[in-house]
């Protein structure tokens, strides 16, 4: 389980006192345990790793983010440390599909679905995340379904 790993890298990074790796570390658990809170009251508990990789490619996504603003605000210090957070945060990641993999996956898809029109586009993506949900990131699949149907 991801969760596993990180307890165990958490604890090699203390030993090894990386402060960068400590402290990014920390925040995964923080944002994982502010996620299982948020789904104390759902219904239906989704996987284990399924939260946990959601979790972590929204903290990957809002560094992104960041980086992007620091850089236009001329602060590359600021830019470097969220690339170290990111760099921590990545190394938890299952493996993610190569751009030619969700391609082939997303024409298989389609063409399973009968989609033909950008119309079908909300059906394609929501199958993508049933069955690809830590594997592909859809931002980027929805381009890819956007390209592929339009």
């Amino acid at each position: 389980m991801i969760r596993d790993e990180i307890k165990t890298a958490l604890v090699a990074a203390m030993k090894a006192r990386d402060a960068t790796t400590t402290a990014a570390i920390r925040l995964i658990q923080s944002a994982i345990k502010n996620r299982d809170i948020e789904l104390r009251t759902a219904t239906q508990q989704p996987d284990d790793d399924l939260l946990v990789t959601e979790v972590l490619q929204k903290m990957i996504k809002q560094r992104r983010e960041s980086i992007e603003m620091y850089e236009k605000g001329n602060r590359p210090e600021l830019a470097a440390a969220e690339a170290a957070e990111v760099t921590v945060i990545e190394r938890f990641l299952p493996q993610q599909m190569s751009e030619d993999e969700a391609r082939a996956a997303i024409d298989a898809l389609a063409t399973e679905l009968g989609a033909a029109s950008i119309k079908d586009m909300g059906r394609v993506m929501a199958a993508l995340k049933e069955r690809f949900a830590g594997q592909m990131d859809m931002a980027k699949a929805s381009g890819l379904v956007k390209a592929r149907l339009g």
